[in-house]
């Protein structure tokens, strides 16, 4: 993810826990406490094995659409529990589909690719991969917490399978590449992923965090934010360093425009709305006496509404425009390398699904309302969300406590989404996504659901 996704920590908790059995509109009503415990009971048999094949994927990972090895590994598992599975859907994509009878059709997904950056946990099954990432021989390591995401997937898989007398209808299992681009949700689309397989009627997917273990969220209305990805090449004329009045200096004009691009933030944009512009990249030159003829920047663009999203894009090429103008240099080359929109949880699904974890996980649900911000960060399961799929994506706690604790008492936080030491606590994590997914699919697939 582009993320340090759902840090929705800290958010007002819902009242009592409703009572036992869950119903909701147009969907089954079920006995929360009781499949909740059969799921426990079947993690407890099957978590040696989802443990290991944690393990062995958090030890090899792989980059945006790199994941071959990775999609072998799960595409193997999903055979082996009976699904049919097809691979290479947008270039690294699984698809795994199960039929149990007439009902509604349920996407539950995962990412499979790593990041570009070295691991420093000092885990026994840490991350030494490498890869080759935007021409550069990089370090891989699941900084994120996909290897958690994917063995909570498998584990879902299974309980749902040894469960199948208590739902009915299709399964899509979507192992999804280059998340951490913003891209595969996209490239699957675009192969024809709702066209060549059922369309859901109901999706889910969920994702780590440094929450306690043992803690779910529940995100009413907007829960990640819009991610832009932009590139700016100004150009410019080079000359020697002790004679700039013979050049058109590109670092000048970059300088300018980082400082000037951030007006559109506090100048330009309502600041009631969200909205974030960082220039993450500034490169240019070679050595201190030569004025350079380019310079490229890139930059990330964080929003919540259609309408931020639309200022901040057009906001960025007027004013590299602009200083290019003021500078008397050539048109800049404004690029739009790729992005996603704001992920929305669907309002009827996540209120039957409020109340559904509210059962299960009593005061360890944390219940957010629309009225509430969602996470800075971005996800592009958002694809999905705008392709028509009804959807809730679940924040699932996977740090300990006492580490939690001690690094308050510092004045730190345990580390995060996209930290070399991030390491999350394997078994509490993958038990409480396989029990939240699965109760979910339950939710909208139980017998009850498939009469109607």
């Amino acid at each position: 993810m582009k993320k340090s996704i759902l840090s929705l920590a800290v958010a007002l908790l819902v009242a009592p826990a409703m009572a036992q059995p869950v119903s909701g509109p147009a969907g089954p009503s079920f006995d929360v406490a009781a499949a909740k415990q059969r799921i426990d009971a079947l993690l407890d048999k099957n978590y040696p094995q989802l443990d290991a094949l944690y393990k062995d994927i958090h030890a090899h990972p792989e980059v945006a659409f790199q994941e071959t090895r990775t999609a072998g590994v799960l595409a193997g598992e999903m055979r082996k529990l009976g699904f049919e599975v097809t691979e290479q859907v947008g270039k690294t994509g699984v698809v795994a589909i199960y039929k149990n009878g007439p009902g509604p059709t349920v996407l539950v997904r995962t990412e499979l690719d790593g990041l570009p950056m070295e691991e420093k946990t000092g885990l026994p099954y840490a991350s030494r991969a490498q890869q080759t990432f935007e021409g550069k021989q990089t370090f891989v390591a699941h900084s994120c917490g996909h290897d958690s995401h994917m063995a909570w997937w498998v584990g879902t898989a299974q309980a749902l399978l040894a469960m199948k007398d208590q739902w009915h209808g299709t399964l899509m299992f979507v192992g999804q590449p280059a998340e951490e681009t913003v891209s595969g949700a996209k490239a699957m689309l675009d192969d024809g992923l709702f066209k060549r397989f059922p369309k859901p009627d109901y999706g889910f997917a969920a994702h780590v965090s440094a929450m306690p273990q043992g803690t779910v969220v529940v995100k009413a209305g907007v829960g990640t934010s819009a991610s832009d990805a932009v590139s700016i090449v100004f150009k410019g004329r080079g000359a020697h360093g002790s004679m700039p009045n013979l050049s058109i200096d590109p670092i000048v004009m970059g300088a300018h425009f980082v400082t000037d691009v951030q007006t559109l933030i506090s100048r330009e944009k309502d600041p009631q709305e969200f909205g974030v512009v960082t220039v993450g990249a500034f490169q240019s030159g070679t050595v201190d006496n030569i004025i350079p003829d380019h310079a490229e920047l890139k930059l990330t663009l964080r929003s919540y509404s259609p309408e931020v999203r639309k200022l901040l894009l057009d906001g960025v090429k007027r004013k590299a425009n602009a200083t290019a103008a003021m500078a008397n240099a050539p048109a800049p080359q404004v690029t739009y390398l790729h992005g996603t929109g704001a992920v929305r949880n669907d309002d009827a699904l996540t209120a039957r699904a409020s109340a559904l974890v509210k059962t299960a996980f009593g005061d360890k649900a944390t219940l957010v309302p629309a009225t509430k911000p969602g996470a800075t960060a971005s996800e592009d399961y958002s694809e999905f969300v705008d392709a028509g799929v009804p959807s809730v994506f679940f924040g699932i706690g996977g740090a300990d406590p006492a580490a939690i604790a001690k690094a308050k008492a510092v004045g730190k936080s345990v580390a995060g989404h996209h930290s070399p030491y991030l390491a999350p606590v394997p078994e509490p994590a993958i038990r409480t996504g396989v029990e939240t997914l699965t109760l979910a699919v339950l939710m909208v697939a139980g017998n009850d659901a498939a009469k109607k």
